[in-house]
């Protein structure tokens, strides 16, 4: 393990021209293990992609100008060192990668929100998951989820931070709800699979109704039905991905159990779980809905969620 450093890495503003919004991948930081874990996941997924990394670290009370002051009394003296050991380092990891750093005098969950929109993707750490603890995801990253424009993926400590192998087993998992249009979901999710070059499991949960159940279990006829019926609309609803990515290998799974159920299940192993969000319409509080909940806090990869009509 290297030794920590004794002063900050200057970040210094980007004076280069401005970069175009959807070239960059943004990474929320707040110095917390969580969030380097994050960018970490983050500059390989821009290497991947062939686009620039921005570490955002967003504080209300920042100076709005540089000040040349000793470290003790430089107020801006922490924000400047978590983006700037984390561009030092990710830099170090990645010397062709282009990372620029940005401080914003402001709330956190406002500037993460102008960044997604900005950004082709949004990178956040995650914790909590075991018992209660689980259900205290830090309130800055649900509110960003439920409100993002674009998507937003979830890393927690430990999840993928050794450089990948080449050989490749966990591939990318989608949960289908394939109760409404799924395009934007299903995009993201080919698109992911032919980036990492690894096979699409497409996951349906569908919980049976109450009539399948008998005194000594569920209706085996019953429950063959359901299944048969919601493998043909899964299938239907991934026909033209499989023509439009036919290099992409497929594997449709429909699980007869809660849509949270099935999808957290499934993703045990996988590089990235893709589950959507429904926009919601102005005037409603926006929520991500039990299934993308349950992914959030349980699952064991990192989770993009993405937003769709």
């Amino acid at each position: 393990m290297e030794p920590a450093a004794t002063e900050p890495v200057a970040a210094e503003p980007n004076t280069a021209e401005p970069i175009a919004t959807e070239s960059v991948v943004t990474v929320g930081l707040d110095g917390s293990p969580e969030s380097l874990a994050a960018a970490r996941w983050a500059a390989r997924e821009a290497e991947r992609r062939q686009l620039t990394v921005r570490l955002l670290h967003a504080w209300i009370l920042l100076s709005p100008e540089p000040t040349d002051v000793p470290a003790e009394m430089d107020q801006n003296y922490w924000a400047r060192r978590i983006v700037g050991d984390a561009q030092a380092e990710l830099q170090g990891r990645h010397p062709g990668l282009s990372v620029t750093v940005d401080l914003v005098a402001e709330e956190p969950a406002t500037a993460l929100l102008r960044a997604a929109v900005e950004s082709q993707l949004l990178v956040l750490g995650s914790r909590g998951l075991e018992s209660v603890e689980s259900y205290f995801l830090g309130d800055v990253s649900m509110h960003v989820v439920a409100r993002a424009e674009r998507p937003v993926v979830l890393v927690r400590v430990g999840m993928h931070e050794a450089e990948p192998s080449p050989v490749h087993t966990g591939g990318v998992v989608v949960g289908l709800g394939l109760r409404g249009p799924c395009d934007t979901v299903l995009d993201f999710a080919f698109a992911a699979a032919v980036q990492r070059g690894v096979p699409l499991k497409a996951v349906h949960g569908r919980s049976l109704p109450v009539q399948a159940f008998v005194p000594w279990g569920v209706d085996p006829d019953v429950s063959k039905e359901i299944r048969e019926e919601a493998l043909g609309e899964l299938g239907q609803a991934l026909r033209p991905w499989r023509d439009r990515f036919p290099d992409v290998a497929v594997t449709e799974d429909v699980r007869l159990e809660s849509a949270a159920r099935a999808i957290v299940g499934a993703a045990e192993g996988a590089d990235l779980l893709v589950i959507g969000r429904r926009r919601h319409r102005a005037g409603l509080t926006p929520r991500i809905g039990p299934a993308a909940h349950a992914a959030v806090h349980h699952a064991p990869c990192p989770v993009a969620v993405v937003p769709h009509d």
